[in-house]
């Protein structure tokens, strides 16, 4: 369903709207920009929104509706779920028996039609609408939410107003609270965590962050509201406001699916729970820590059903890819990824293990947590509560006959210690560190009690990486101007990014930097933000000789990261060019990550 340009400008002349030379001069602007010849309709006032949306309708033979004014029963609301219709403007307004009347922005959308036609098993019948009725109808679903909340006020308010009407003295006050301290003070939690309001309000912010690709649910209390957010692409987005009430209940419901000790207010609490549907399969890790406006929650969300990538799926290519490659084939030695937290450490990792999985070898891991689970691999998960640390767990693994040992993280002198002794005696450790930079994994080791020579011995390679936003299918090119160059210096050497791009074919031998196309995100439907997805930016580190004598020698990070470029290691910061000028993400990312 589609309105042809011949069909739009018959209606247009028709009704007077533009002339023949203003089309022709609009088209071509059009087709110039990407722009769609409405919206420059609309933006140069020769047709109201409305008007040209009602125009589209006629055209192309689809009902129009207002919905600006209309109030929607939430069952039907709900039919179409929120991140769906806000993602792709589409919401559900009317159904009768097996139809369902659906009002869209976008009538060439059909594979959201068709996603909503199999999820709700109805006809659909799509109807065209305004942007400003989208928004209307969308604001309800707040509401829809707010009513589920309805119930637990209610009940809250009813039992503390019942409980202040039996105390009336001071004794009477004391004992009161000691009792529900001490005896019913679980019991309540228990009950409010099972009332069906609150099993929905959980339920629903678990499936509106999987539906949204959120990877972190961050649930914040303050004075008067609780504070939702989902972390999407890295970024953290405001997903909605509850009222302050439901605190208790949201709460008590997670400590129960996590299995955490319900009437524990004062210390961090740390659980896990799974959430499984027909479509998905998620492993929850829970976070509780008291803050002054009550208890936070972070719960990161792991997919089980999550296919790994391969290096080439990530981002690693050419020379940094073929070294890689070159040392995971090494039978002995240590691998080393390194990154602050969330920036893909772990996949990385994955991903070469899958490469590594064949029937020849045995590989085990110690990890926490488990994200995917990787047949024929033997993973097992830390548990320090009762004896099972990185180090245990390590310990434990030399005496399974492995070939291939990875740990999660090195995190501790101990742990350091016996993963390079494990690299010593014949097996190839694959493991993580928090440090910036790959050099700075060195002097990582070194204050962590390790011995110059034996890192020297078994370290074969690092790999220091961040993620950076991917582009959405549009993008807006530009090109860089004297004052923007001017400030990028300070954070790189362009020249060697120009002289990397030469060599990457990327750009031509005569082009400078004024001329050279760039990227920035373009605003979509699907994508509000002209992101998604992520994809990873890398330096990686060959352990040469001439660096393994630089760690003998007790080098800085900074010596052993120049000697390293010296011999040709690309930084993160100029892989990152190459990727934005690739089209692949803007500088403004690359800039973003790297500057953390």
């Amino acid at each position: 369903m589609r309105v042809e340009s011949r069909q739009l400008k018959s209606f247009l002349l028709d009704a007077n709207i533009v002339n023949e030379s203003q089309f022709k001069e609009i088209k071509k602007r059009a087709e110039k920009t990407g722009q769609k010849i409405g919206d420059i309709l609309v933006a140069e006032k020769f047709i109201s929104e409305s008007d040209f949306i009602k125009l589209e309708a006629y055209i192309l033979g689809i009902p129009f509706v207002d919905l600006e004014k209309e109030s929607i029963s939430p069952d039907i609301l709900k039919i179409i779920p929120e991140p769906i219709a806000r993602t792709h403007n589409i919401i559900a307004f009317r159904k009768k028996d097996k139809e369902l009347e659906v009002a869209m922005l976008d009538p060439e959308d059909l594979q959201t039609i068709d996603f909503i036609r199999k999820k709700a098993g109805l006809k659909i019948l799509p109807r065209l609408t305004t942007p400003k009725s989208i928004k209307k109808v969308l604001q309800q679903y707040q509401k829809t939410l707010r009513a589920e909340f309805g119930d637990i006020i209610m009940t809250q308010a009813k039992t503390v107003g019942k409980k202040e009407e039996k105390i009336k003295g001071k004794a009477e006050v004391i004992k009161s609270i000691k009792e529900k301290k001490e005896l019913g003070g679980k019991e309540d939690l228990k009950k409010t965590a099972e009332e069906l309001p609150v099993i929905r309000i959980v339920d629903t912010l678990l499936k509106h962050a999987i539906l949204q690709r959120a990877s972190d649910i961050h649930i914040e209390p303050t004075e008067k509201e609780v504070i939702v957010r989902y972390r999407i692409d890295g970024i953290l987005h405001d997903a909605m406001t509850l009222p302050r009430q439901a605190a208790s209940g949201i709460v008590a419901r997670i400590k129960v699916l996590s299995n955490l000790k319900l009437d524990e207010h004062r210390l961090p609490q740390d659980g896990r729970f799974k959430v499984e549907t027909e479509d998905y399969k998620y492993s929850i890790r829970v976070s509780i820590l008291p803050i002054f406006g009550g208890e936070k929650i972070v719960m990161r969300l792991l997919s089980e059903t999550s296919k790994s990538f391969s290096l080439e799926e990530l981002g690693l290519r050419g020379s940094a890819s073929e070294d890689i490659q070159t040392n995971i084939r090494k039978p002995v030695g240590m691998i080393l990824v390194t990154g602050p937290t969330g920036s893909g450490k772990t996949t990385t990792l994955y991903a070469i293990l899958e490469i590594l999985n064949t029937p020849e070898v045995n590989i085990s891991t110690i990890e926490d947590p488990i994200e995917y689970q990787i047949p024929r691999i033997n993973q097992t998960q830390v548990r320090a509560k009762i004896g099972l640390t990185f180090a245990n767990g390590l310990r434990s693994l030399v005496r399974q006959d492995p070939d291939i040992i990875m740990v999660g993280e090195i995190r501790d002198n101990e742990t350091a210690g016996l993963a390079i002794n494990a690299a010593l005696t014949g097996h190839l450790v694959l493991s993580t560190l928090h440090t910036t930079n790959a050099a700075g994994a060195i002097p990582r080791l070194l204050d962590m009690k390790a011995e110059p020579f034996l890192i020297s011995s078994t370290l074969d390679i690092v790999i220091a990486q961040r993620l950076v936003r991917r582009f959405c299918a549009d993008k807006e090119a530009y090109k860089l101007n004297v004052s923007e160059i001017k400030n990028l210096e300070e954070y790189c050497d362009l020249k060697k990014i120009l002289e990397i791009l030469k060599k990457e074919k990327i750009i031509k031998e005569e082009q400078s930097f004024e001329n050279i196309e760039f990227y920035k995100p373009k605003s979509s439907k699907k994508c509000p933000d002209g992101y998604q997805g992520r994809v990873g930016i890398y330096e990686v580190l060959s352990v040469t000789e001439s660096i393994k004598e630089l760690i003998v020698k007790g080098a800085t990070s900074d010596q052993i990261q120049e000697q390293a470029q010296k011999e040709g290691m690309r930084t993160m910061i100029e892989d990152g060019f190459v990727k934005a000028a690739q089209g692949l993400t803007s500088i403004e990312e690359v800039l973003r990550v790297v500057k953390e």
